[in-house]
């Protein structure tokens, strides 16, 4: 995955997919999840919050279908 490097406890990073409206999030854990019909006004949004994990709970998280893509093993 190669999307910005957020500076965030709980989020890695994210992609955006403007043709798709596809948001996909790695986790600190690692584990990666697409969101699904996600307008990309809201993802710069998410992308200028001063809480990124905050924002994304509590506007992202559960309003939007999500597929995970990956998981780590432990």
């Amino acid at each position: 995955m190669k999307g910005p490097q957020l500076r965030s406890p709980a989020l890695r990073q994210v992609l955006y997919f403007p043709d798709a409206q596809s948001l996909e999030v790695e986790f600190s854990s690692g584990d990666i999840y697409t969101y699904c019909d996600v307008p990309e006004d809201l993802y710069r949004q998410l992308l200028s919050a001063e809480s990124k994990g905050r924002f994304f709970n509590r506007m992202i998280r559960p309003r939007f279908g999500y597929q995970q893509r990956s998981t780590v093993q432990n």
